[in-house]
This record gives C-alpha cells, sequence and structure tokens, in this order.
C-alpha cells in the first residue's frame, strides 16, 4: 500500500500532467471545427518568447464558408491585433498587424477545396504580402516601424479582442486547419513556394506543426486526413 506521502507526489504528478498542453507530431492530421462558436479554439504556445519585426505564417483550410473567418490570431500586450489572418468574406482576404489592416484582391477564392495561405511581414519597411496556392498577392505597407513586443498569445480559429480572449461568434471559423508554421523572419519567394508546393522545407521555428505544443478548447478535433487528401498532402 502507497504511503500518504507516496500518494501525494503521485496525486501532485497527475494534476502536473493533467495541466500539461499536448506537444506532438501532426503531420498528417488536421484540427476540426465542425460549428460556429465563441468557445471552441486551439491555443498555442510558441517554440520562441520574443518581439516581432518580421515574420511569415503558412497554413491550409478547408472551409465552405464565405464570411470573415480568423484562422490565426496572434495578440500581444503591445497590439492586441498583432497579427490576424483571414480568410476571404466575398474576394478579398484581409491581415491585420499591429492594430491595422488591409485587405488583399483578386486571390483565389475556393469554397470546399483545400487552400495553401502564406502571409509575410516586415516593419523595417511595412510591406505585407499574402501568397494563395500559387499566386502572390501585391506588397502593401501597413504598421511600418511598429514592433509586436510583451506577452505573446496564439490563437487558431477566433480573433482576440483581449489577450487571449474576447472571441467574436461571427469570424470564428468553421472548417479544417493543418500544416501550420510561423518563422520569425520574411520567407523568400522561393522558400514560400516550397512550402505552397508541399516540397521538402524547414520548419518553422515559433510555430511547428511536426512539434506542435497546443491545447484544444470548446468542440474542436484533431483528425487523420482523410483518404481523398492523402494524393494532395505529401
Amino acid at each position: 500500500m502507497a504511503t500518504a506521502g507516496a500518494m501525494g507526489v503521485m496525486c501532485f504528478t497527475l494534476l502536473l500532467t493533467s495541466c500539461q498542453s499536448d506537444h506532438e507530431d501532426l503531420q498528417g492530421k488536421v484540427f476540426t471545427f465542425p460549428v460556429q462558436s465563441s468557445t471552441s479554439y486551439v491555443k498555442v504556445t510558441p517554440d520562441v518568447a520574443k518581439d516581432f519585426s518580421t515574420f511569415t505564417v503558412c497554413l491550409r483550410f478547408f472551409s465552405d464558408v464565405r464570411r470573415p473567418q480568423s484562422v490565426l490570431s496572434l495578440a500581444a500586450l503591445s497590439h492586441i491585433n498583432g497579427y490576424g489572418l483571414y480568410t476571404p468574406s466575398t474576394d478579398s482576404y484581409g491581415i491585420d498587424v499591429c492594430d491595422a489592416t488591409v485587405f488583399f484582391w483578386g486571390l483565389p477564392v475556393q469554397l470546399n477545396e483545400w487552400v495553401s495561405l502564406c502571409g509575410t511581414w516586415d516593419s523595417g519597411t511595412g510591406l505585407a504580402q499574402l501568397w494563395v496556392n500559387d499566386k502572390p498577392s501585391s506588397r502593401k505597407v501597413l504598421s511600418a516601424g511598429k514592433v509586436i513586443s510583451g506577452k505573446v498569445s496564439i490563437i487558431l480559429g477566433q480573433e482576440q479582442d483581449t489577450l487571449g480572449g474576447g472571441f467574436d461568434f461571427d469570424q470564428s471559423f468553421m472548417g479544417q486547419l493543418t500544416d501550420v508554421h510561423m518563422w520569425d523572419s520574411v520567407l523568400s519567394p522561393c522558400e514560400i513556394r516550397q512550402y505552397l508546393s508541399k516540397s521538402t522545407f524547414s520548419p518553422g521555428n515559433v510555430i511547428n506543426w511536426r512539434r506542435m505544443d497546443y491545447t484544444k478548447h470548446g468542440t474542436v478535433f484533431v483528425e487523420k486526413k482523410e483518404p481523398d487528401m492523402c494524393s494532395y498532402f505529401k
């Protein structure tokens, strides 16, 4: 029979284990968000803690919803809308950087098909750009000279109006997300095309889909890719 002290240690260990976030290789898997909700999301713990003046975010999404949806939201003490990446409402994609917003037109808009989406931003010039599948957007300036600093909260599937919360039901994501990566630099067009074409590429050093530290909240599932996805993702 375990002693009271040993039982206390065991309970404390179990408590710590239950509070830890998942940390796993998600290659071959997707996050499924099956309902419109203000309580369903994935919180990602970045692999580095730093101020951001440059970055690249890439992911793939699948949805049948034609309204603004937040696929990734980065909030910080310095800027609640540090970075936001949105699916198109009609035929324009939007991003937030340091509490400013810019829209990109003429990029592919596809329902019920997988879409590869990358966004870059460089504080030095303020230049931001999106890539949708193999098509780059024009380059636009916003938030030049600003830095995303302080504690950072990264959320998939919701848009943050407060640090780690303040979610909007009407901006929640419905669909599937996979292959989420973030780098603390602006990738070259060649590197972005390697990701978009599913060639060999260096995983994100801030968010790495193959070594994800995350917690699920609400109605979110981790699923294997469906059979018809296997030829698309290699």
